[in-house]
């Protein structure tokens, strides 16, 4: 079936919402929880898992006509691998603090099963402009989940966003938001919420579409 622009463009919007790796396929859990308990953090996290996404489907779509079946797995971890170093030093030069803050979480990207996953389903069948709007979809999704979740437990943990105060001295932050199991807690919560949202837009379509189902008949 021919890749229209609208097929590209759906294909890259259905790893926000329809099918994100976080709140519908569950994937990435250990940085989501444990990287979120900063809106910082979660943005740096979410952008340099963008960075390896993106440039690793770019290459193995390029390459996936010269990467033998047996080795593929093998080649696919060297690509994303090389990705992560340039991110792991880049970060270490341009933002010691934030490179610092995350740990050893910056290098555990490679073993990520979302990244290594999208190579193997998507990124080798593909072509390169399918690759790339895929991988830009599903990474905006994993960065769209860092963000809600780190972005809450900033604000309910400390009382900040990004660093900046939002309700002054006298607000007593929850201290147990930017724990661990303030991230389950709060994880739990984004998901029903995502959950119900879902349903409530399954459920408005199908009103819509009884009335022609009616006519049909």
């Amino acid at each position: 079936m021919a890749k229209t622009p609208e097929s590209v463009y759906q294909e890259m919007l259905k790893g926000i919402w329809r099918d994100n790796p976080v709140f519908v396929q569950v994937l990435g859990m250990c940085p989501m929880l444990a990287v979120t308990n900063s809106a910082v953090n979660a943005l740096a996290m979410g952008l340099a898992t963008f960075f390896v996404l993106v440039g690793s489907s770019l290459l193995v779509s390029m390459m996936r006509k010269w990467i033998p079946k047996q080795v593929r797995i093998s080649s696919y971890i060297i690509i994303i691998a090389t990705f992560v170093t340039i991110i792991d030093y880049t970060l270490l030069a341009l933002f010691p603090k934030i490179h610092k803050e995350l740990g050893a979480f910056i290098p555990l990207i490679t073993a990520n099963c979302l990244i290594l996953g999208r190579q193997e389903a998507f990124a080798s069948r593909n072509s390169v402009r399918f690759a790339v709007m895929d991988a830009v979809g599903m990474a905006g999704g994993f960065l769209f989940a860092l963000l809600a979740l780190g972005g809450v437990r900033e604000i309910l943990g400390e009382g900040a966003l990004f660093g900046v105060s939002l309700f002054g001295p006298n607000f007593e932050p929850w201290i147990i938001m930017i724990l661990p199991p303030g991230g389950f807690l709060t994880l739990g919560l984004i998901l029903l919420f995502f959950n119900w949202v879902t349903e409530k837009h399954k459920e408005a379509q199908m009103r819509l579409l009884q009335p022609a189902e009616e006519r049909s008949s």
